[in-house]
């Protein structure tokens, strides 16, 4: 979704991709590259004996080799009930070499595309339909309702970060709890079928917090945006996620600081403005 990283980066990351395909009896298909953030990831179609597959390659320091990143999505593969569209894990593996480790997943490859290619933002209306919208919603609906030790948004950060990032004195004390996605924004949907990508920080977060971040990389485009308040107006338009915005600005603001998401700036302190 990301573009291609700087070239020592794109090339470490192509020689381990070809590893972990070795690895896993598959043959990489065509010239088609996925890159994640700054490197992180690269995906690419590959055929197996089993037919067409995706194969993720994900890496990090050998130190940071692991944990609530590295197993969320094998813990997505066992926990998320099927009614969640999303691409099924077939096999992982992974490996330390030099100073990164790394993690390889193979994925069902799916044929839908997903809404944006390479940012979270959005810049143009998608055209979704109602099918579409209610597949969303039913998956919100059924991830907030699933059991989880692991934690996507910590009571912690949010002492420190909200008040910092607002810029506003503000009871930082979540109402309510949920699980949730963690990272769902339009680069993580497909269509015109729905599937829901990128499990890898899934975990409790405040309620709403999922819808909460799907409005925020809408607001350019302020008639998805709309979109978005009246589907999920179950979940947005409530205390728990009038809060959950919060939460997202504050930390779509702190991203401004690393020059990320700057486009959004001045939308997100509107929508402060609104809130509070």
């Amino acid at each position: 979704m990301y573009s291609e990283p700087e070239p020592d980066i794109a090339r470490r990351m192509r020689k381990m991709h070809a590893t972990a395909a070795a690895a896993l009896d598959a043959t990489p298909i065509g010239s088609h590259e996925v890159w994640g953030w700054r490197g992180r990831t690269l995906s690419r179609p590959v055929e197996t004996a089993s037919g067409k597959r995706w194969l993720r390659l994900a890496s990090a320091l050998a130190d940071k080799a692991g944990g609530k990143l590295w197993e969320g999505p094998q813990e997505a593969e066992q926990l998320i009930p099927p009614v969640v569209p999303r691409p099924r894990l077939r096999e992982r593996r992974t490996w330390t070499e030099g100073e990164h480790g790394y993690l390889a997943e193979l994925y069902d490859k799916i044929t839908a595309s997903t809404i944006t290619t390479h940012e979270p933002i959005l810049r143009e209306a998608p055209d979704l339909d109602d099918a579409w919208w209610d597949s969303l919603s039913t998956a919100l609906d059924a991830i907030a309702t699933v059991p989880s030790a692991r934690v996507a948004v910590r009571q912690e950060y949010l002492d420190r970060a909200m008040p910092q990032y607002l810029g506003i004195p503000i009871d930082t004390e979540v109402p309510a709890w949920t699980t949730a996605h963690g990272d769902l924004h339009w680069a993580n949907l497909t269509s015109p079928a729905l599937t829901v990508l990128d499990w890898e920080g899934w975990g409790v977060a405040p309620a709403g917090y999922d819808a909460a971040l799907l409005y925020s990389y809408s607001l350019l485009v302020p008639g998805t945006a709309a979109q978005v308040r009246r589907r999920l107006e179950h979940i947005l338009d409530t205390p728990a996620g009038q809060f959950a915005e919060l939460v997202v600005i504050t930390e779509l603001l702190q991203t401004t600081t690393r020059g990320d998401n700057l486009d959004l700036e001045e939308h997100l302190r509107r929508r402060l403005f609104a809130l509070t």
